[in-house]
């Protein structure tokens, strides 16, 4: 069974080219760049990393990232 991925703004609709930005310390995931220090390569979108990825920045959970508004 699925768990859906929970998100402390109320972004529960990602596009796939969607960043996010970690509420803790600021880093950004963008998925045209991937995340080189946790193997994740680039064009993988936030909804299809690994369960278990957290933040680079700050070992902060995944659910602690906001969606960014441009």
């Amino acid at each position: 069974m699925n768990t859906p991925t929970r998100f402390e703004g109320a972004y529960q609709d990602l596009a796939p080219g969607d960043k996010l930005e970690c509420s803790i310390c600021w880093w950004v995931y963008d998925p045209e760049q991937g995340d080189d220090s946790r193997g994740i390569p680039p064009g993988t979108a936030f909804s299809e990393l690994p369960t278990d990825w957290c933040c680079p920045g700050c070992d902060g959970p995944r659910h602690k990232f906001l969606k960014m508004v441009e």
